[in-house]
Parts: C-alpha cells; sequence; structure tokens
C-alpha cells in the first residue's frame, strides 16, 4: 500500500471531513459527520501501519477545518486589513494545524498494541474524544467544531447534563464504532453490537425528559438589544456618538427589567461613556425596575479590560473576560508576536489582561447573572465555575468579525450545549446575530433574524440546583475513557485466549 499523501483514501478522508460542516448549526445534519468518522474509523481499521493512520487522520482533519472555520479568512482579510493571499495562507496554516491534532488522534489507537477489532469498538472513539479535548485545551484551547456540538437537537443531548460535550462526542463515536463492528463480528454480536447503540440512543431521548433544575422565583421580561453595527465602522471615533445614542434609545424604548447590550456594544473604555448618557441610562433601568448590562472595555492599574458593567437598581458592578482570544486580544510571546498585531494586522484593543478566575455573578434584576464574554461560552468546563450559584447565564458576543459565515450558528449552537449542561436559561446578545432566548434543556426559544438591528423581548426564568455535569465536570468522561481502555485489553485478552484455545 502507498504511504504517499495524495491517495485516494486521504483524499476520501478529506472529503469526509468537509462533510462533517453540514452537521453543524445552520444545517443541522447531524447524521452526515456519524457517517463521516464511520468512514474515518474505517480507514483506521485498514490501515496498515501508524503512519498511515496518522495520514488518514490529518486528512480528514485538514477537510473538517478547512470547511468550518474558513470564516477566519474573513476576520483576517475583511477586518483585520490583512492582504487576501497572506490571510488565505493563514487560515490553511491554521487548519492544518489542528489536523495535527487529529492525525494524533490516529497515530495513538494505531500504536495501542491491540487487534483491530479492540481498537475499533474502543480504543478510536477514546483516542478521537481525548484529542477533541486535548484541543479545546493546548495554547488556552480551541474547541470549535468538537463533533458533539451537531448534536444539540439529537436525542444524544439527553447526555449533555451528565457528561458535558465531550461526553456526547464520546457516546456518538462509540456508536459509530458499534455499527462499524456489525460488518465485522460474527452474528450472534452483531446483535448485541445492535441493541448497544439503541440503547444509548434511547437512553439519550428519554433522559431529555429529566428535569436536573427547578425553577426559582418569578419569570421576569428580558430585552436582547441587537445593534447590527457594521464592523469596519464599530471603532471609528466618528461614529461612536452615534453608536451611542442608537443604544441609548433602544434601552429607553425597553420595558424589561433585564436588558442586555452586545459585547463592546460601547466601543470605548468605561470612563469615557458621557456622563449624561450614563445618567439616562440609569433613570431608564430603574424605571422598569432591574437593570441593564452594557458591553465596553475598562482601564485601571493593572491594563485594559473587555468587561461588562451594570447600571440601574442595584449597585454598579462589572465582569472582566476571563478567557481571551490569541492574537485577537491577547499577544503571546510579545517580543517574537508583537509585530502581528503590530504592523501586519489592524485589530482594536488588541492586547488585553484577563479577568480573575474567581469573579461572582452579578447580583441584577432579582437574580444571579453568571456573565461570558464572545467564545468564553465554548469552554464549557470554565461556565460551571459560576453555578450552583449563578441563576441565569448570559452572553455577550460580537460575531460581526466573521460576516455572513456560519460562525454565529455555530457560536449560538455551542451555547445551546451550556444550557443543556448547567440546566439554565441562556440569554444571548450579539451585535450582528445570533441575538436567542435559549431555554434550559437546550431549545432556542426566541431568536432575532442575523444582520439586522432590533430588540428581542421575551420572559426568562431563573433556575436552582445542581445538574451533574455541574458537579462534577469532566471527570465522568475520564472515567468513562478509562473503563473503555480497560475493555479494550480484556477484549484483545480475551479474542487470543480464543484463537489460541
Amino acid at each position: 500500500m502507498r504511504h504517499d499523501f495524495l491517495t485516494r483514501q486521504n483524499a476520501g478522508a478529506l472529503l469526509l471531513g468537509a462533510l462533517c460542516l453540514f452537521g453543524f448549526a445552520p444545517f443541522g445534519q447531524f447524521w452526515l459527520p456519524l457517517l463521516a468518522q464511520g468512514g474515518l474509523f474505517w480507514l483506521w481499521y485498514r490501515a496498515d501501519t501508524p503512519r498511515l493512520a496518522a495520514q488518514h487522520g490529518f486528512a480528514f482533519g485538514l477537510g473538517l477545518f478547512c470547511a468550518g472555520v474558513s470564516w477566519i479568512y474573513v476576520s483576517l482579510h475583511d477586518y483585520g486589513d490583512m492582504p487576501m493571499l497572506l490571510a488565505a495562507g493563514a487560515t490553511l496554516a491554521f487548519s492544518a494545524f489542528l489536523a495535527l491534532f487529529t492525525a494524533l488522534a490516529g497515530y495513538a489507537q494505531a500504536r495501542l498494541p491491540l487487534g483491530r477489532e479492540a481498537r475499533l469498538l474502543w480504543v478510536m472513539p477514546v483516542s478521537w474524544v481525548f484529542i477533541e479535548w486535548f484541543r479545546g485545551m493546548f495554547l488556552t484551547g480551541f474547541p470549535w467544531l468538537t463533533l458533539g456540538y451537531v448534536h444539540s437537537d439529537s436525542p444524544l443531548a439527553g447526555y449533555a447534563p451528565l457528561l458535558g460535550v465531550y461526553g456526547v462526542s464520546l457516546l456518538a463515536a462509540l456508536s459509530v464504532a458499534w455499527l462499524l463492528a456489525v460488518v465485522q463480528r460474527r452474528e450472534s454480536w452483531r446483535w448485541l453490537a445492535l441493541l448497544g447503540v439503541l440503547a444509548l440512543w434511547g437512553g439519550g431521548a428519554v433522559l431529555r425528559q429529566v428535569e436536573w433544575t427547578q425553577p426559582e422565583g418569578a419569570p421576569f421580561s428580558v430585552a436582547l438589544i441587537q445593534g447590527n453595527v457594521p464592523q469596519e465602522r464599530k471603532f471609528r471615533h466618528e461614529e461612536r456618538d452615534i453608536t451611542l445614542l442608537w443604544y441609548l434609545h433602544a434601552v429607553e424604548a425597553s420595558t424589561a427589567r433585564l436588558t442586555v447590550l452586545p459585547e463592546s456594544a460601547f466601543p470605548m473604555f468605561r470612563d469615557e461613556v458621557p456622563s449624561v448618557v450614563v445618567r439616562d441610562l440609569q433613570a431608564a433601568a430603574r424605571r422598569n425596575g432591574g437593570d441593564v448590562l452594557i458591553g465596553a472595555f475598562e482601564e485601571d492599574r493593572r491594563g485594559y479590560f473587555n468587561s461588562v458593567f451594570t447600571l440601574g437598581s442595584a449597585r454598579e458592578q462589572r465582569y472582566d473576560k476571563q478567557h481571551l482570544v490569541v492574537f485577537g486580544e491577547f499577544i503571546p510571546l510579545r517580543p517574537i508576536f508583537g509585530w502581528l498585531i503590530n504592523e501586519v494586522l489592524h485589530i482594536p484593543m488588541g492586547d488585553l489582561m484577563r479577568g480573575a478566575d474567581d469573579q461572582p455573578p452579578l447580583q441584577v434584576a432579582g437574580q444571579r447573572v453568571a456573565v461570558s464574554i464572545c467564545y468564553e461560552d465554548v469552554f464549557g468546563e470554565e461556565i460551571i465555575r459560576a453555578l450552583p450559584a449563578a441563576s441565569v447565564l448570559v452572553n455577550v458576543t460580537n460575531d460581526g468579525w466573521f460576516g455572513n459565515s456560519p460562525a454565529a450558528a455555530q457560536h449560538n449552537q455551542m451555547a445551546q450545549f451550556r444550557a443543556l449542561e448547567t440546566g439554565r436559561m441562556l440569554l444571548r446578545a450579539t451585535n450582528t446575530g445570533m441575538t436567542s432566548i435559549i431555554g434550559p434543556h437546550g431549545q432556542v426559544l426566541q431568536q432575532l433574524p442575523p444582520h439586522q438591528a432590533g430588540t428581542l423581548r421575551g420572559l426568562a426564568q431563573g433556575y436552582r440546583g445542581s445538574t451533574p455535569y455541574v458537579r462534577w465536570g469532566n471527570a465522568a468522561v475520564w472515567l468513562m475513557w478509562s473503563l473503555m481502555l480497560l475493555l479494550a485489553w480484556g477484549h484483545e485478552r480475551h479474542t487470543r485466549r480464543a484463537f489460541f484455545a
């Protein structure tokens, strides 16, 4: 078998990876990534060497990420002013870097001294999801396109309050492996594998009906404001007054107890907001017996922060973003990479300080609100830090950096998982979309059309209590990985004894 990269098998793996895009929002065909992953596992099963398995994994990952994060080109070229060819090359290079993780998954599963059957049944799902988790941690993490997210509306979503997105990803991969085993094993084992898959999916459907948390207090009115301020104009000094006045009028028109503005809705420092605007915002919030949350930047003796501050009936409070975007909000190894922000990219506020890990929920509108900014809500293990104290989750973001790409819909789908994992409602106020009210079972209850200015008005409900995932985080998934590897070794020993008997 040829070991060079340009083979039909690798070309097929590349196409299978790209096919996964249609499992994520806004397309929502969750069965397609299952089919694609089945094709990858089949290639791994037939690979003669770890090197060949790594090639298949790299090709699959390259297709997955070139298709799934192509919106990075929009951020770099359209809004970061990077030259077209350089932006295209940077996007391809980033996709290739991410594909190294899927290559590592293929190589690792093939290196274990186990037979093909044991690796297919147990090791391939563990290897795939472990590397997804590792990718979500390495160098601050990039968990985008974790395959578990495609199941935000599938029966497997029922496992999210127990196991989180990595647990759902693991069960999906296990289903794929077991279905592939149906065509490999004896007739008696085929039925056992099929029954296992049916049990997994049927169990998820049953778990979707479980109420893990309980309502606390009465429902309250909310207004989520979507300014739709063009990204290319957002940080221009001459546009600031127009932006301030538009948001001020939107807040004054709100009758909600909690009004939420997007990330950096005020593209300035908090102390630069005119006092008359602060006074009018506070008066409008107090008139409704509530509060308004406003995205802006803060400055203190430590540096600059991407923040949310409150005005209204409660005392003024502030949340500082903890998880910053590499090269978008902070510069790692500044002596080496500082030129990238200063000379190549033109990203406003591109070198910020991170907020503290132990910031308490904001006490506003009679609720305890856990705020996340931008892509902080793609890290489930970080969101649960504020729980069970918080009664409501709020995410403010500006996905205008991604233009008309699927990125905003993908981001909203990940927010659905945070609601599922925590048993809390999640309110999303965005600049250009998707502004949404998401229920505690992960369902999108209301949503504004993207790329339109407007206000989403609705009712929200606070919740108390903890889901299992809130209590133990990813520990249950680690336990499952360990058990599955033990089962793989046990399966191998049983197979060898049967062979020599």
